[in-house]
């Protein structure tokens, strides 16, 4: 390849242009969503199209216009490198509510007859040992 000859190489970035953003209200106001990547890394993600976003996140997620380099730049002091581009695939949105469910089940505040009678045996044990210990 002559110095003259553009290069084709795969990992250099190319422009996207205007990118369609998902966001989220919050109390400062809207902030940028970014997501997880297959191997648990953080992404920002764009769209290139409103469709190509309702299609993967639904017709309810909130986007905003941002150029490419606008959105490195506002994911860069976050620590997040990685941009995606028209993501086919993503999961769906966490149930807080049964999650909010299972945490009050699973809760130690949610008081079992053995389990209270375990820390009952447990505590007189080490309140003999103390004793036992003070009286020589």
């Amino acid at each position: 390849m002559s110095p003259a000859e553009p290069s084709e190489s795969p990992a250099e970035p190319v422009p996207a242009g205007l990118l369609y953003v998902p966001v989220r209200s919050g109390p400062a106001g809207c902030t940028a969503r970014y997501f997880r990547t297959a191997l648990g890394g953080r992404t920002a993600v764009g769209f290139t199209s409103a469709a190509r976003l309702t299609a993967t996140l639904g017709p309810d997620q909130a986007a905003i216009r941002l150029s490419e380099p606008a959105l490195r730049a506002l994911a860069a002091p976050l620590g997040v490198t990685a941009l995606t581009v028209d993501p086919s695939l993503s999961a769906p949105a966490a149930d807080r509510t049964a999650a909010t469910v299972r945490e009050r089940e699973n809760s130690w505040r949610r008081r079992h007859p053995q389990h209270i009678g375990a820390l009952r045996v447990t505590g007189a044990a080490a309140a003999v040992a103390c004793l036992n210990l003070l009286i020589g």
